[in-house]
């Protein structure tokens, strides 16, 4: 592969270190890497996001893992569309004409995404306009014989966040789902304007609750970078705990829930029980059940002593001692391998193509997971593998998960057996002039990017949050096409998408 000129490229050793750069791009510049992205897989999108007058692309070099961000500055009405020949761009480019009303001029599809036509305008924070009532969303109109629709949400029969989507059939058979979403969005884009980075912080772990540790740790990455600070080492390493911890549970959850919506219901009942136990543990060892707000711009606010290490230990015993049974129900129960095994079929193609992270992209052959392709502490230092299958369907989701559970429960007895001794946090940096910096880390559902500005005196300009569901969502839509109805439960809770942290 021939080096990339146009924009600067940062190796993954450095992605981390220090303020991240931009380079400003002409629409000219802007329009040819849109084709890159169209024509290869030399270059993968991270993310699209505007701010002020400009708008900014996330790039990846899949060859070199090198990490660039190309910008445009001075727009006044929009900008050329990347969505219109790289379709992972569209719904990130409909949030950002949406939030900051930049135009991508010649998109394939308009339509507001995160709006529903209640915003007020005139609020500084975007809030509902008193009274006001949804606009209809324009949905794809139906052409053909013997085709009916079927609306699902955005009120679901339990206890989900709220998404719409409406089925296409032609009796059972699904010809097409569209998807609305954006009932959940927070205006944390705006609330973070002019925040501090504590506040920062806190708003970033309640980005998407399931994946708080992950947001944090991602927020205080950037933070880190554009101040150029370090964090001391025992907090890089709890840091890992807390995420792995973070990760067991939501895939034992997770297992549990794929088989209960195929009516195992036995199967929901054993994880939910070792998915409290994780919890717990991990509110005996840092004060909360999901770890919120313990990791903080330059360390953790919460240490592990003797009695957490020790039931830390413990949890890993139970879990051992009990998984594998579960792993065997789920294996040799036929009937529920009937409901899993081809349904939801995700092809390699398609999952490389919008940069599908975790269990999605590694279930259909996407080898990517950022904790080893742009390593950072102290993950650099820990032995596992990364888990992938080509099968691409609803099992194959469940084997990655079972296999990122048994690599989590060793993970976690490396970190206890290396944790290092020292101090936990460190004071930051005074800014001074304004920073820049970006941060990756590998949630459970795949990678979380945070990028972050800060002023002159350590206040947030713009931060831009990208939950790996962005680039999920829209392949849900593909995988449950000629499947049954019936089925959409089970795609649906394969991929586990966030409907908060894509909603902002």
């Amino acid at each position: 592969m021939t080096e990339r000129t146009d924009i600067t490229m940062i190796p993954p050793q450095a992605l981390r270190v220090g303020p991240m750069p931009r380079t400003l791009v002409t629409e000219a510049a802007w329009q040819q890497l849109a084709q890159d992205l169209a024509h290869g897989d030399e270059l993968m999108l991270l993310s699209l996001w505007a701010g002020g007058h400009a708008v900014h692309m996330a790039l990846l070099e899949t060859a070199t893992q090198k990490v660039g961000i190309a910008s445009i500055e001075g727009l006044s009405e929009g900008f050329p569309s990347v969505g219109k020949l790289h379709a992972p761009a569209q719904r990130l480019e409909r949030a950002a004409s949406d939030l900051f009303g930049l135009v991508p001029q010649g998109a394939m599809d308009d339509r507001p995404w995160l709006d529903h036509g209640r915003w007020d305008v005139t609020h500084p924070l975007g809030a509902a306009k008193p009274g006001s009532q949804p606009v209809p969303y324009p949905f794809l109109p139906v052409i053909g014989e013997s085709l009916h629709q079927v609306p699902v949400g955005p009120v679901h029969a339990g206890i989900i966040e709220p998404g719409h989507f409406r089925f296409t059939a032609q009796g059972e058979t699904v010809v097409r789902l569209e998807e609305r979403l954006g009932y959940v969005h927070k205006g944390i884009d705006h609330l973070m304007q002019g925040a501090t980075l504590t506040r920062g912080a806190e708003l970033a772990g309640r980005t998407s609750g399931d994946s708080t540790v992950a947001y944090a740790w991602a927020f205080a990455q950037a933070a880190e970078a554009a101040l150029d600070a370090e964090a001391p080492e025992r907090a890089l390493w709890l840091r890992a705990l807390m995420a792995e911890l973070e990760r067991l549970a939501n895939h034992i959850g997770d297992i549990g829930a794929i088989c209960n919506d195929a009516a195992f219901a036995m199967m929901l009942a054993q994880c939910s029980v070792l998915r409290e136990r994780v919890l717990r543990t991990a509110d005996a060892c840092f004060g909360h059940r999901f770890m919120r707000d313990r990791i903080l711009p330059g360390g953790v606010g919460a240490d592990l002593d003797g009695a957490g290490e020790a039931a830390l230990r413990a949890l890993l015993v139970e879990i051992r001692g009990r998984f594998p049974s579960l792993v065997n129900l789920y294996d040799n129960t036929a009937s529920l391998q009937d409901r899993t095994v081809g349904t939801g079929l995700l092809g390699t193609a398609l999952a490389v193509r919008f940069g599908a992270g975790g269990y999605v992209g590694r279930a259909s052959g996407r080898d990517f997971d950022t904790r080893r392709d742009l390593p950072y502490a102290p993950y650099d230092r820990l032995a596992f593998t990364v888990p992938t299958r080509t099968d691409g369907d609803v099992d194959a989701r469940v084997w990655i998960r079972i296999d990122e559970v048994e690599q989590s429960l060793s993970l976690i007895a490396q970190i206890l057996d290396a944790l290092p001794d020292g101090p936990i946090h460190a004071p930051l940096p005074s800014v001074g002039a304004p920073r820049e910096g970006l941060g990756l880390v590998e949630g459970f559902r795949g990678d979380v990017l945070v990028w972050l500005a800060l002023d002159g005196e350590g206040r947030i300009m713009r931060c831009h949050l990208r939950d790996p569901s962005w680039f999920q969502w829209p392949l849900l839509e593909a995988v449950i096409e000629n499947n049954i109805i019936a089925d959409f439960p089970l795609c649906n809770k394969s991929f586990n998408c966030s409907y908060s942290g894509h909603d902002l």
